[in-house]
């Protein structure tokens, strides 16, 4: 008997809605005749954070957070901004960065691009001081879950200074005395190993800068913070943000 000419579809959708977004994507792909229950905005709307407006609004700009909630099934949704597990995933965007000299034309410009999830990029034109800070509020991310933090960028061709000094990156919790400090190059030469700058498959490049374990939430305000001295000069970068995601394992 076909359990779809028994029930209607709302029930169908409810029950689904109780189970687990893996489940849910197994249903719809297992039965035909779940597809549309188990890929409907009522399911998946209960699998996404109560706070996921807030969530979108806070790491983009109001008018590229209401076309996504607006234009985006719940379901592309949900994997637009949590992995399987659930795990909130948060990314800031240049213009919520604190960025040396950054409200200077003479050191850096703001532009849109095409391939970029927010209206504006920082592009670097010219500094020897080169700091990024980013402030979140761990009240937003998920609890008992390991982060790490990301710097989301791409070089244009005309590039200077990244491969001659290391950036020193920097994750801690604001007030903490607990820093984990590393180092790397941003364009190492391609003979040089471990390449710890990957390619993201979206146009744009990411490097971790470090992790820290989001216990209960009510942490504070994790800071990561990206440096060089000013003994090199650099130019030719631009920032598409910082983006803090679960890390599992190592």
């Amino acid at each position: 008997m076909d359990i779809t000419f028994v029930l209607p579809a709302r029930c169908i959708s409810y029950i689904i809605s109780l189970t687990t977004p893996r489940d849910a994507s197994r249903l719809s792909l297992a039965c035909p005749a779940f597809k549309s229950a188990a890929d409907s905005d009522s399911v998946w709307e209960k699998f996404l954070p109560s706070d996921y407006k807030e969530i979108i609004s806070n790491s983009s700009s109001i008018s590229a957070s209401s076309l996504m909630i607006t234009s985006l099934s719940k379901k592309d949704l949900y994997f637009y901004l949590l992995q399987e597990t659930g795990k909130k995933c948060y990314m800031v965007g240049a213009r919520g960065l604190s960025i040396a000299w950054g409200d200077s034309p003479q050191y850096w410009n703001w532009l849109s691009l095409r391939k970029s999830r927010f209206p504006e990029v920082a592009k670097l034109r010219e500094v020897w001081w080169f700091e990024i800070i980013a402030r979140i509020g761990t009240r937003i991310l998920s609890s008992k879950t390991n982060y790490a933090a990301y710097l989301v960028f791409k070089f244009v061709k005309s590039r200077q200074g990244f491969d001659a000094r290391p950036i020193e990156f920097d994750v801690y919790f604001e007030g903490s005395n607990n820093h984990k400090r590393r180092s790397a190059l941003l364009d190492p030469p391609t003979n040089v190993s471990p390449q710890l700058s990957q390619d993201r498959g979206d146009g744009w490049t990411e490097i971790e800068m470090g992790e820290f374990f989001n216990e209960n939430g009510d942490d504070g305000t994790a800071v990561c913070k990206l440096c060089e001295s000013g003994s090199v000069q650099k130019r030719g970068i631009i920032i598409q943000g910082i983006e803090l995601r679960p890390k599992y394992g190592k």
